[in-house]
């Protein structure tokens, strides 16, 4: 069964190779996303090492002159996209977004460098990413942190990656709708509308990048010129695990100031994290900059936050929490709490489990002590495959497949898990 479903899994980051870069998925998102790109390469590796180092370079190919990589790069036009790069107007020679995505490609690179077969390429690869892993990690604190708090603040929605989640419903009201012209969403042709963001939520994503683009995508004013600026503790995991990894890559490499610079920031990080701790619910929450308040919405980003090398006792609580949830979601680990009434199974990030998401929590928990619960995921990632597919994204309580098909990064994940049995050595 194991190696039946790894070559399903190959044979769909083959279908979606373009060459130098791979889709998530033909149609719904056809062009190359950030972070779909470094988790894809992880299992890219397990069959062509070469393929998975170009996968990041290409991204890292479009990296912005202060430092930022885009979540999107627009290589090639496509009409069955919106919004394209026409509503951006960054003004790029390749078009990208203005905005950015979890910073996985630290964590990434490191675990691509300690498995390599072939060193040299390992070696010369890593060498060259390391500066630009190093100065995107840099641009996040100088211009998602401007009050030097330890932690960074995403400034739309989609930088998250949880494009719809829960945590944002009160903050996104103060996002308006003004001056909004009539759009023709793709997304909806492509999936069913009802597991997708809401035409209101669409408005409002638009907004904001209307007000970046007046603002000429410049990164010293974005940060406070956005009504959205949401401290996420899934985000700042990932961040905080990408830096205490890039210092690993650089002393490994012989690079002494990026391995300093690196520590620091994720001790940093790791010590700011606690005020984002809910010791009822077990997990960390969402802190909302422009009200001053912590989000009183129990989702996933409290439990991603595992990723990092945060303190042992907080890895075993959040181990529970998740058990407690099993409770209520027969498929592991939904993206809200299913006993909250906003919860729903089928919409986008309101409800449903992500592999991705999984794959980064089982990772945290296994290196910090919880093998049982990061096997149980593990395990209830692989029974959802078997059982629906290798869809965009699964009902915690049906199954249900939802989104895309044939989806890039879970087959990605999919390989990871059943070949990838030394991940814990990062």
């Amino acid at each position: 069964m194991s190696e039946t479903l790894i070559g399903q899994a190959a044979e769909i980051l083959r279908k979606n190779d373009l060459g130098d870069y791979t889709v998530p998925t033909h149609g719904l998102y056809p062009f190359q996303w950030n972070w779909d790109s470094c988790l894809t390469a992880l299992g890219q590796a397990h069959f062509d090492e070469a393929r998975a180092w170009t996968e990041i370079e290409t991204l890292f190919a479009h990296q912005w002159e202060d430092g930022m990589v885009p979540h999107i790069v627009f290589h090639k036009e496509d009409e069955g996209y919106f919004p394209g790069p026409d509503v951006w107007g960054t003004g790029r020679p390749v078009p990208t977004t203005g905005i950015t995505q979890p910073p996985v490609a630290g964590f990434a690179v490191l675990r691509l460098f300690q498995r390599a077969k072939d060193r040299e390429l390992a070696e010369r690869k890593a060498r060259a990413l390391l500066p630009k892993i190093n100065a995107w990690h840099e641009w996040f604190y100088r211009c998602r942190d401007p009050q030097d708090t330890g932690l960074v603040a995403v400034i739309h929605p989609w930088e998250t990656g949880r494009d719809n989640s829960i945590d944002w419903d009160e903050a996104f009201e103060r996002v308006p709708t003004d001056g909004v012209p009539p759009f023709t969403r793709r997304d909806t042709q492509h999936a069913n509308p009802d597991h997708r963001p809401t035409q209101a939520q669409y408005e409002r994503y638009i907004w904001l990048v209307q007000k970046f683009r007046s603002l000429e995508w410049d990164n010293t004013k974005l940060h406070n010129a956005s009504p959205f600026r949401i401290v996420d503790p899934g985000f700042n995991g990932i961040l905080q695990r990408s830096c205490n990894d890039l210092a690993i890559l650089a002393e490994s490499l012989g690079d002494a100031a990026i391995a300093a610079a690196s520590k620091k920031r994720t001790a940093r990080g790791i010590a700011a994290m606690e005020a984002l701790w809910d010791a009822r619910l077990g997990q960390y929450k969402c802190y909302d900059r422009v009200a001053d308040t912590l989000i009183d919405s129990p989702s996933v980003a409290g439990i991603l936050a595992s990723i990092a090398p945060i303190p042992i006792e907080r890895k075993a609580a959040i181990a529970k929490r998740i058990e407690t949830l099993t409770e209520s979601a027969p498929y592991l680990v939904p993206s809200h709490d299913p006993t909250d009434p906003r919860f729903d199974g089928l919409r986008y990030w309101r409800g449903p489990v992500w592999l991705i998401v999984n794959y980064m929590i089982s990772d945290g928990l296994r290196l910090g002590g919880q093998p049982h619960i990061a096997d149980r995921i593990d395990q209830s990632s692989l029974e959802l495959i078997e059982k629906s597919g290798f869809a965009e994204y699964y009902d915690p309580a049906t199954a249900e497949p939802c989104g895309g098909t044939t989806f890039t990064w879970t087959a990605a994940m999919v390989i990871e898990i059943l070949a990838g049995s030394d991940r814990a050595a990062a």
